[in-house]
């Protein structure tokens, strides 16, 4: 007589590593991006191809009728305070945003999560690409004939200011704006986890926000935004294509409501 069949085995979810998703945020954003940084150090670009590249850009603009970046900028220079925040904006909330998204995901919605983990990967990698084929000059280096102003220098800001003549060729890392391609990534990413229609609304503001704090700080250009999101279009197009992933997984994770016991 065959003996009773047992309990039965543990799922997809209790293979995972317990506090793997710390594991895994820390991995994505704490590690990752430094390595990203210095990749994009050794990146070799020319001060004057940078230039050169944002006149064209500034030029493309006008014919659009959208270059008024400077134009923004001084309405709001007059405020330190307003300037300020929106430093400590542009420079915090890029961290913090892809560490919740991640998290989210990988607590919520686990068939989702693989897909756009590496959607956020292939962003550094695509971006790293345009750096090196593109440099381009944000607004805040130009010449002072152009009329920006570097709010990083003069105003309250997160860590010490690097000087111009300090700074490394990384900085003419302008096309595409990762700001916006992450910004663009969490909407997407945490869109079906949020109902009430004021969570959706603030989530889609994030990204209108972080625009308003890349032109306002002089750090990119509109088309430059335009660029992040042609990046994060390739991004999930290949993210997409996922038979050649060497971390694919076979089989989506049940939805979380599906392991909720009685």
């Amino acid at each position: 007589m065959a003996p009773p069949p047992g309990p039965p085995g543990p799922g997809p979810r209790s293979k995972r590593i317990r506090g793997g998703w710390a594991l895994e945020a820390a991995g994505m954003v704490l590690a990752l991006y430094p390595v990203y940084g210095w990749i994009r150090d050794l990146v070799g670009v020319s001060r004057a191809d940078a230039f050169r590249n944002a006149q064209q850009i500034i030029d493309w603009q006008e014919r659009l009728g959208i270059y008024h970046e400077r134009t923004i900028q001084d309405w709001f220079l007059p405020y330190p305070w307003f300037i300020g925040f929106w430093n400590v904006f542009y420079g915090s909330i890029q961290f913090a945003a892809p560490v919740v998204t991640l998290v989210a995901l990988y607590h919520f919605d686990q068939g989702r999560y693989v897909r756009w983990r590496n959607t956020f990967l292939l962003i550094l990698v695509v971006a790293l690409v345009g750096f090196w084929f593109y440099p381009l000059m944000p607004p805040r280096l130009l010449p002072s004939s152009f009329g920006f102003v570097d709010t990083r220098l003069t105003y309250f800001t997160i860590g010490k200011p690097v000087p111009h003549s300090q700074e490394t060729g990384a900085i003419y890392a302008a096309m595409p704006s990762l700001h916006i391609a992450w910004a663009a990534w969490a909407v997407f990413a945490l869109w079906p986890l949020l109902r009430p229609y004021w969570a959706r609304a603030l989530l889609v503001s994030y990204p209108v926000l972080m625009l308003f704090a890349i032109v306002v700080t002089a750090n990119h250009y509109f088309l430059d935004a335009v660029g992040a999101w042609v990046v994060l279009a390739v991004a999930y197009a290949l993210a997409c294509w996922r038979d050649w992933w060497p971390w694919r997984t076979k089989e989506r994770a049940p939805p979380r409501s599906a392991m909720i016991g009685p």
